[in-house]
């Protein structure tokens, strides 16, 4: 079942692009993300009180609350980045980058977990993942909104509070109900997210907000909701050095739909480098 949703998972996490990169061609990422957030954040509650979790928050343990709330401030943080280089660049070059965090979260799972069986597959296929990685954002220079490479900063940084999420997340959804432990952190990244709006002085741009671009980034949001509801049960029941790079394979839908709603094109060289990331993750399933 954890296997079945991590696919699923990745799935909605792939949408999650491509809908979010409709609601901010001329919505800031900023105020997107803070507005996506609610949305995450009441589907997230909806599904609490559907499985009938919500009475276990007085139970929960101050330590999984802590690791919950820091991998809440994780997330925002790794929100924030992705969303602000997606605005700026094409699409199958941020998303590769953002899904390097695959990497750094397999070796975080092995040095933290002590997920080490099967440890030279892993590292193998994290290898594999890596070169996979390279050679999709060497690809062919495509136009750009941003082209002095600050896209590619903000991915860097988003990949990096991507891996620490999943390690937070595991320690803070320990003896926690998934949805639970999904709705609790949520709330700590609208809260992050709103912070940073109103330091930045952009709210009043919510109101300036196109009406369709708004449509698109309320169903980012419930793509988002239904991923890390998939996503963080698969966390708590199965091991994260396998459930990360299946989850990360939203790539693959995410570059199927920036073919068919953007019209980016791979190189043979990216295209190359999306069949190792495959492979790599597949056998990672498998073998690992």
């Amino acid at each position: 079942m954890w296997l079945f949703m991590a696919v699923l998972s990745a799935f909605f996490a792939g949408l999650t692009s491509i809908l979010a990169k409709c609601g901010i061609k001329k919505t800031d990422s900023d105020v997107a993300t803070a507005i996506r957030t609610i949305v995450v954040l009441a589907f997230s509650w909806v599904m609490v009180f559907i499985v009938g979790s919500y009475s276990q928050v007085p139970e929960i343990e101050p330590k999984s609350l802590f690791f919950l709330i820091l991998s809440g401030l994780a997330t925002g943080a790794s929100w924030i980045c992705y969303f602000k280089a997606l605005s700026m660049g094409d699409i199958n070059k941020v998303v590769p980058i953002d899904k390097s965090s695959t990497i750094l979260t397999v070796l975080l799972a092995i040095i933290c977990f002590g997920e080490t069986e099967h440890l030279i597959v892993k590292l193998c296929c994290t290898v594999v993942l890596a070169a996979g990685i390279f050679l999709m954002v060497e690809k062919k220079q495509t136009a750009e909104k941003d082209t002095d490479g600050r896209w590619m900063l903000y991915a860097i940084l988003s990949a990096v509070f991507a891996a620490l999420t999943s390690i937070l997340a595991k320690v803070g959804i320990a003896g926690v109900e998934s949805n639970l432990g999904t709705a609790l952190r949520t709330g700590v990244v609208l809260l992050m997210a709103w912070a940073i709006v109103f330091m930045k002085g952009k709210q009043r741009q919510v109101k300036a907000i196109d009406r369709k671009e708004l449509f698109y980034i309320s169903l980012s949001g419930l793509a988002t909701g239904g991923s890390w509801l998939c996503y963080y049960y698969a966390i708590q029941n199965g091991i994260v050095s396998i459930v990360v790079p299946i989850d990360k394979m939203s790539i693959l839908v995410t570059v199927l739909f920036s073919y068919i709603v953007f019209h980016e094109k791979l190189s043979r060289k990216a295209f190359a480098g999306l069949f190792l990331m495959t492979a790599a993750t597949v056998a990672m399933a498998v073998f690992g």
